[in-house]
Formats: C-alpha cells, sequence, structure tokens
C-alpha cells in the first residue's frame, strides 16, 4: 500500500490543476530531505516535474526549484541533460523578455552543465532568431550571453538578473571548444565574448563576480590566445583583473606611472573585492598569463607586481597571500633559465562544484 508522501508524488500528473499545485508545494521540501521518492518507477516523477516546468507560473516555479535540487544525483542529472526536448524549452523559455521563471532556469542550467556532452550540444545549437525582442544570433550561447549582458540588474527581463549564467560559461570554458567560443569574434556581432564579461569582475553581485572570475581563468588555459587577451587594442584583461585586487593605497610616481589609466587614478575609497576566494582565482589567472615570456614581460611593464605586493600586503588570507607569493616568484625571477611558467602546471581549470540548491 503506497505511503501518503507517494500518493502525494502521483499528483504530480494529476489533471486538476489546484491539486497539482497543493502537491507540488508539499513536495518542495522533500527535494532536499528525501530525494529518493523522486526515483521510484524509473524516474516517472522526474518525467512529470519536466511537463509541470510549463505549467502555470506558481507550479513552474516549483518543479524548477525541485530539479534544482535534485539534480546533484548523477541520474537524475542525466535524465534531464540528454532530453533535448527538455534542454531546449528551458533554453528557449530562458531567452523570453517576460519568462517569470528565468532566474530559476539559469540555476537549473548552471547545474545541468556538468554534463560535457550538454554542454558540446550548447555550443553548436541553434535557434530560431526573434529579432522582434533583440536576439539576432541564432546560436545559444550568443543568445544566453545577450540575455546576461543585457539582463544585468532586470535590463532584459524585469524579474531576472540571469547571474547564475555565469556559472554556465564557466563550465564551457573548461572545454577547449568552449574557450575558443569565448576568444572568437563573433559574426552576429563583431565582438568577442569574453570582452563582454571581463566587465563584470566589479559587479555588486557576488554570484555574477565568482562566475565571471572562474570563467576568465577557465579561458585563459587557452594559452595560444594569450597575445589576444593581454592586447591593449583587442580583450586588454589586465586592468579587469587588477582592478578587483586594487586598494586606495598611494604609490610611489614611478609606479604608479606603470600602470593602465584606469587604475592611476583610483576613488580615495576605492577597496578590494570582498570575497578573498574570487581574489585568490584573480591571482591564479594572472599566474596562467605568465606562461609565456611575452605574459611576464606585459606584466612587469604594468606594475603587476606593485600591486600584488600591497594586496598580499593587506588581505590575511593564506589562499591569497599564497597566489600573491607564487605570481610574485614568477615575475621577479630571472628569465635566463627560459621560458619556465612551472607554478602554472600546478593549476587545473576551475571545476567550479557550484552546485546550486535553493531549498
Amino acid at each position: 500500500m503506497p505511503t501518503e508522501l507517494e500518493e502525494l508524488v502521483e499528483f504530480l500528473h494529476h489533471g486538476n490543476t489546484q491539486i497539482r499545485q497543493l502537491a507540488i508545494e508539499n513536495l518542495v521540501g522533500y527535494s532536499t530531505a528525501q530525494p529518493s521518492i523522486f526515483k521510484d518507477g524509473q524516474l516517472t516523477p522526474i518525467k512529470d516535474l519536466k511537463l509541470l516546468v510549463r505549467d502555470y507560473a506558481p507550479i513552474a516555479k516549483n518543479a524548477l526549484t525541485i530539479l534544482i535540487n535534485l539534480s546533484t544525483d548523477n541520474e537524475i542529472l542525466k535524465s534531464l541533460s540528454n532530453d533535448d526536448a527538455f534542454i531546449e524549452s528551458l533554453l528557449s523559455r530562458i531567452t523570453n523578455p517576460k519568462e517569470p521563471t528565468a532566474d530559476l532556469i539559469a540555476m537549473l542550467l548552471a547545474n545541468l552543465v556538468k554534463s560535457d556532452d550538454l554542454v558540446r550540444r550548447i555550443l553548436t545549437l541553434n535557434m530560431g532568431a526573434t529579432p522582434k525582442v533583440g536576439l539576432v544570433s541564432k546560436g545559444v550561447m550568443d543568445r544566453l550571453m545577450d540575455c546576461f549582458v543585457r539582463g544585468a540588474e532586470g535590463g532584459w527581463n524585469k524579474g531576472a538578473d540571469f547571474d547564475y549564467l555565469a556559472w554556465v560559461f564557466a563550465d564551457v570554458a573548461k572545454h577547449p571548444e568552449g574557450r575558443r567560443y569565448f576568444v572568437t569574434k563573433q559574426a552576429y556581432d563583431d565582438v568577442i565574448p569574453i570582452t563582454k564579461l571581463i566587465v563584470f569582475t566589479e559587479h555588486k553581485s557576488d554570484v555574477r563576480r565568482k562566475g565571471v572570475a572562474s570563467t576568465i581563468k577557465n579561458v585563459s588555459f587557452e594559452i595560444p590566445s594569450h597575445p589576444l587577451l593581454l592586447s591593449t587594442s583587442e580583450v586588454d584583461i589586465l586592468p579587469y583583473l587588477l582592478l578587483p585586487l586594487a586598494g586606495a593605497e598611494e604609490y610611489p610616481e614611478d609606479e604608479m606611472l606603470l600602470f593602465p589609466p584606469s587604475l592611476q587614478l583610483l576613488a580615495p575609497d576605492k577597496s578590494r573585492d570582498k570575497d578573498p576566494t574570487i581574489i585568490t582565482t584573480h591571482l591564479e589567472t594572472l599566474l596562467i598569463l605568465t606562461t609565456t615570456r611575452h605574459g611576464r614581460e606585459i606584466m612587469r611593464g604594468c606594475g603587476v607586481y606593485p600591486l600584488i605586493r600591497e594586496c598580499h600586503l593587506h588581505i590575511e588570507d593564506d589562499d591569497v597571500r599564497d597566489g600573491a607569493e607564487r605570481l610574485v616568484q614568477v615575475l621577479m625571477r630571472d628569465e635566463e633559465n627560459g621560458e619556465g611558467g612551472g607554478f602554472v602546471k600546478e593549476l587545473e581549470e576551475d571545476e567550479d562544484d557550484k552546485i546550486v540548491d535553493v531549498f
């Protein structure tokens, strides 16, 4: 005889809207407390939840919340990420400027891209262009980038900020083809995608800053693209990595004149990023960019050393100080020993085991 909880799960596909809504409201808590109930009958409840994502907004929101919490399970993750129709439905909905569940969809996608196969599909998948709402490109990655950039602080969808798409981008950038996307000028707008993201390294949202920092770090493993990333006429990435590390300290004139222009006249109340994990990620990115002699020479000429020196002095965090010390060792060593870059080999792409759980 089925338990009351099992009966409640059965109501997920009930024909009466009010009964479905009542059932799913009461099941949200069980998605973290007792997730196994959603795996009964060869994942029948998961199949129901996929359909409920397209239901009325109150039901859809709870369905997405439950799926976000359950997508940490490998079996459920596979069921969700391998369902092309479900994925295309999510991608279509998130790019709709009137979609009330856009941020929840972004959170779910941030978990689903732990699937390598899904990342590859996102990178190659095209959808119909919708120029009436301003989405010209058919490419899914282009459309997600547009939503992320234009959607900051409700600029695309009044009910969404799309911050969690930053974690989607971070996982995409773990793949060689993903890194190449971010450093390749796109035909639809003639812009290199990574330049759209680096402007958010000092954004007020912790989620956005962290995801963007991890994306930049992963993209920096595309070593042949370092000249592009460092060029002041192309990506010009250094100022965006250094600004979060800079405080309001005064520097000797000879040091200050080395800094990029945007760091020479900082406000007296300028503060470093308050999250040491973000600073550590930026330090690791800078270290990766020292892989080539060209990169090291550019950093020395931009006054990276004095900025890192002050960062090391003012932040009492072991990871930050270790990252700063490793970077300084590379920048200050004798170039007669060759290209080097041994410290970089110790770093790995940012796995970002950032699993979203909203309950």
